[in-house]
């Protein structure tokens, strides 16, 4: 059987947790001190949701700014973005936006979004409240989760919600593609005034005819 496949980006500062949050989604394990992101990293696993398979193609892109030239070839063609920032400092919060405002100025394609507030776990250190944060996922048509690396706290979520987006998304454009093939497979037949009255008398030839 074909899985689908969906490429999925993590954007977001540096040492907000992304390498570790996904670290925890694929291999189940946390590390303390990762090792900051080179360019980027990437990963491949499958998910299922319900009858559904598919095979997410992870992109987890360096937060330093030196590397932030060589974001647009990780994130063209992403089917989702996960825009990550570290709950407890207000600073990488601005800097996710940025990222959004990047994503909407380069790609044309519509993109799945799901701002992710990480560290949770460090919530009596909290900067970025959870209804500004929420508030402002939904201003701009985004899902919003908050996780935790380092317990696994809604991680999966992240990735299951993405998923269903995904597949969803999916069935939206096999749907609108089988649309568009019946029309082009469908037969017009443009009827001047003057031959109306002589196509009403043929069976044959009305049935040819789209309203």
């Amino acid at each position: 059987m074909v899985v689908p496949e969906a490429k999925v980006v993590i954007l977001g500062a540096q040492s907000v947790g992304k390498t570790s949050f996904l670290h925890r989604y694929v291999g189940q394990i946390f590390e303390q001190h990762a090792a900051p992101t080179i360019g980027a990293s990437f990963f491949s696993c499958r998910t299922r949701v319900d009858d559904h398979e598919l095979q997410l193609l992870i992109w987890d892109t360096a937060g330093q700014e030196r590397f932030r030239s060589m974001a647009p070839m990780y994130y063209r063609n992403a089917n989702a973005a996960i825009l990550m920032f570290d709950i407890t400092c207000y600073d990488s919060y601005i800097s996710m936006k940025e990222w959004v405002n990047e994503l909407r100025l380069h790609l044309e394609d519509p993109i799945i979004m799901c701002v992710v507030g990480n560290k949770c776990d460090m919530s009596s250190f909290r900067q970025v409240g959870f209804q500004e944060a929420s508030n402002y996922a939904i201003s701009i048509g985004a899902l919003y989760h908050e996780s935790s690396a380092l317990n696994s706290q809604g991680v999966e979520g992240v990735f299951l919600d993405i998923s269903q987006e995904l597949i969803q998304q999916a069935e939206r454009n096999r749907e609108k593609n089988a649309k568009d093939l019946a029309f082009q497979e469908g037969r017009v037949i443009r009827v001047n005034r003057s031959s109306s009255s002589t196509l009403e008398n043929s069976e044959d030839e009305k049935s040819f005819i789209c309203c």
